[in-house]
């Protein structure tokens, strides 16, 4: 707010230089005073907005968090699942390998 600099000369005739000089010191401390209290209200509404959002963040932040968890629990035991299929069909053809070629051997030795 822009200081009080100008005062019509009515006014000033009737409260005489003395009286402008308080009334102009009066308007200026009332202006700074709101000013200061405006300043302090947005100031602590922005703070309280802040920490709004923040709290919000945090718990967007906790909840992907344990999602992330859960799905990456989830992950493991697919593949531990697969791995194991993998496996037990591996030793199913290395069986059935190891099976046809004992048997070749034997055929041929039998022969």
């Amino acid at each position: 707010m822009a200081e009080i600099l100008y005062i019509p000369e009515t006014l000033r005739m009737k409260l005489g230089e003395d009286g402008v000089k308080e009334l102009v010191d009066l308007l200026n401390q009332a202006a700074k005073n709101i000013k200061g209290s405006l300043e302090e209200k947005a100031s602590d509404k922005l703070e309280q907005r802040l920490t709004e959002a923040k709290g919000g963040i945090e718990k967007q932040i906790a909840d992907l968090r344990t999602e992330l968890k859960t799905e990456i629990a989830h992950t493991r035991a697919d593949l531990i699942k697969w791995m194991f299929i993998f496996w037990v069909g591996q030793v199913a053809v290395m069986g059935g390998l190891l099976g046809l070629s004992i048997k070749l051997i034997l055929t041929a030795i039998g022969r």
